[in-house]
């Protein structure tokens, strides 16, 4: 069943159709993505699979060229492109007009047959090849939003992000200060050291501990300082 009917008119908006068949096909799955010249298998005939597609499908996609309202066929019993959207009316499906470039204007209810005025009052998204990738996914992320199986099939969903692995650091001939929160090895240190909770500074024979060293503070000195006595 598709999720998606892309409505068009050949000469207004084929090459339209066409592309954002292609991507939103990649993103939600083929599938999913009702488009005439793709989807009606040869030999079918294509006036039952079309109306038989709309009533199943979750959105129609209106696309409106910029000869899409003057087109005479727009007000022909036999204009497939109004039937496709007179019967997603019928059948209270979301229809969304697409503007096809920067100059196309959402047609007001004057300008259109009676059964297509609703047509005017529904709230449009615009598609402009020369900001295609930025429309083509503010579209796909409406269609995600508007139809829930399209948002359990977005192939560009966030995915969740996997836990950090813990840190073991060895840390060697440090010199200045180490801050280590995780499991660490320290040789060789010159200078402040803190480490976990605890605060342990060790310098030219001083010492400074804070916290808990349940293990104990061991130092070597090569040279002790003079006495006091011996300096005078």
């Amino acid at each position: 069943m598709p999720d998606v009917f892309i409505n068009y008119r050949t000469g207004d908006g084929e090459q339209a159709a066409a592309t954002l068949d292609g991507a939103l096909s990649a993103r939600f799955g083929k599938e999913r993505i009702y488009y005439a010249s793709k989807s009606i298998p040869p030999g079918t005939p294509f006036d039952g699979h079309l109306i038989h597609s709309v009533r199943r499908s979750g959105v129609l996609l209106a696309l409106i060229g910029p000869a899409w309202i003057g087109h005479k066929a727009l007000r022909s019993d036999g204009d497939w492109v109004g039937r496709e959207i007179q019967e997603a009316f019928l059948c209270d499906i979301r229809v969304i007009p697409v503007l096809l470039g920067r100059m196309t204007e959402r047609p007001t209810k004057d300008e259109l047959p009676r059964p297509l005025r609703k047509l005017a009052d529904c709230q449009s998204l615009r598609y402009d090849h020369q900001n295609k990738e930025y429309d083509l996914k503010q579209i796909g992320d409406h269609l995600a939003r508007l139809v829930p199986e399209l948002a359990a099939a977005d192939s560009e969903a966030p995915g969740e992000q996997a836990a950090p692995a813990p840190t073991h650091n060895i840390a060697g001939g440090v010199h200045g200060t180490a801050v280590q929160g995780a499991v660490s090895n320290i040789r060789e240190a010159h200078g402040p050291v803190h480490i976990g909770p605890s605060s342990v500074r060790m310098g030219d024979g001083g010492n400074y501990f804070q916290g808990g060293n349940a293990g104990g503070i061991r130092q070597n000195f090569g040279r002790s300082r003079p006495e006091e006595d011996d300096e005078r």
